[in-house]
């Protein structure tokens, strides 16, 4: 009975920090998005610059994308941030489509606006 009572104490604490851990690493990462590139161009209809991560949501013909970039950090450090780009311009989002086609969602490693380039993931971009 005593080596059960110094396991059940483990086991809680093991329990508890997959419960914490998994929706994290369900929501980061790349294993909900297809593989291949995919591009998409449509006209900025929201920009979010926080946490976990920045976003555009993207008119395309009247349906709205959500365009999920890097963390706030590491976008900003590409140099995209809410002053460089505005409600109503053109964009055109590089990256990695949902993988259920019903979703209007993507993560771009790369975003194009006014002319600039912004490689949120540089190290994911696809060849020249």
């Amino acid at each position: 009975m005593e080596i059960l009572s110094k396991r059940v104490p483990i086991v809680a604490t093991l329990a508890a920090a997959a419960i914490f851990t998994l929706p994290a690493l369900a929501h980061h990462g790349w294993s909900w998005t297809q593989d291949g590139f995919f591009e998409l161009k449509g006209v900025i209809a929201e920009i979010y610059i926080g946490n976990p991560h920045a976003t555009l949501d993207v008119d395309v013909e009247g349906d709205i994308w959500r365009v999920e970039l890097a963390p706030p950090a590491r976008t900003i450090a590409a140099g995209f941030s809410d002053e460089v780009a505005k409600k109503g311009d053109e964009v055109t989002a590089i990256g990695n489509r949902s993988r259920d086609e019903t979703e209007n969602r993507m993560k771009a490693v790369r975003i194009v606006v006014n002319g600039k380039t912004y490689d949120v993931y540089s190290d994911r971009v696809p060849p020249s």
